[in-house]
């Protein structure tokens, strides 16, 4: 148990915080997860309005520090990819 004023408080911040960005992760996942469903139904419509949607979470994710940029970059461009060959097929 931690001792420190400092510490007792860097612990309740800590979970105040671990707490937020869990739900920011999950919010980003379900957004990621509407598209895979889309993808997986070969509605390319539906895929599209669903990644449009992701995108700026996906991007919210970065600047919030819960992706890095290059994780996020990587999942905009497979999904994206996913979709120009749902497009073509």
């Amino acid at each position: 148990m931690a001792n420190h004023a400092s510490s007792k408080k860097r612990i309740r911040r800590n979970a105040r915080r671990a707490e937020i960005n869990g739900a920011r992760r999950s919010r980003m996942r379900t957004f990621i997860k509407k598209v895979e469903l889309a993808l997986t139904a070969g509605d390319a419509k539906a895929a599209d309005e669903a990644f449009k949607a992701a995108q700026p979470e996906i991007d919210r994710s970065v600047a919030k520090g819960i992706l890095h940029k290059n994780t996020a970059a990587r999942k905009l461009s497979r999904l994206s990819s996913r979709i120009s060959a749902l497009k073509k097929a």
